[in-house]
């Protein structure tokens, strides 16, 4: 297949649920030109909106979809896996000891000490920065006097979604815009 007016690679899909919601806010639920096609060829999903670029073949043209909906709606109800990216977005990507939002720096922190009997677990695990993770060592936050800003839980897959809204991506193609409720500029 070959392109007209831009690259396939620079057209991602906004992919929706059923409902019209997007999968996911952070990281936005976007598919690569590749896998929508293969999923409208499959007939596994609506398109909603086109770009203007166009692929084809010897017989066969077509706009690329920039907005897709799952034709089955695929359920949220399940809990989110205990990653270290999920415990961020838990925690907004903030120390929960100084309040530091420096992404770089964070790493995530045993409230109860590992040294003590505390576990990798939802409820025991905060994000916190080098120099707050340093600085508890391996106390608990009353022996160090340090205390997370909230109490460590297991999330919902709907609140980490509501969480990701807070960080809209760097890239959002005008045709997104009804989709998405994020205050920003998009770009065209």
């Amino acid at each position: 297949m070959s392109l007209a007016l831009r690259s396939p690679d620079a057209c991602p899909a906004l992919v929706l649920n059923a409902d019209f919601r997007p999968l996911s806010y952070f990281p936005l639920s976007l598919w690569s030109w590749q896998d929508t096609l293969k999923a409208v060829f499959l007939d596994r999903v609506d398109v909603v909106a086109q770009y203007d670029t166009k692929v084809h073949s010897a017989k066969f043209e077509m706009r690329l979809p920039s907005v897709v909906s799952l034709k089955s709606y695929v359920s949220h109800s399940r809990a989110p896996a205990f990653t270290r990216f999920n415990v961020f977005l838990r925690d907004s990507f903030t120390c929960q000891y100084c309040g530091s939002t420096a992404r770089d720096n964070l790493t995530f922190d045993h409230v109860k000490p590992r040294s003590q009997g505390g576990r990798t677990t939802w409820e025991n695990i905060v994000a916190a920065c080098s120099g707050c993770n340093i600085r508890k060592g391996g106390r608990t936050p009353r022996e160090a006097k340090m205390f997370p800003a909230r109490e460590p839980q297991r999330p919902t897959m709907f609140e980490l979604n509501e969480r990701g809204r807070a960080f809209p991506p760097h890239y959002l193609h005008e045709s997104w815009q009804d989709f998405l409720y994020w205050d920003c500029e998009l770009e065209p």
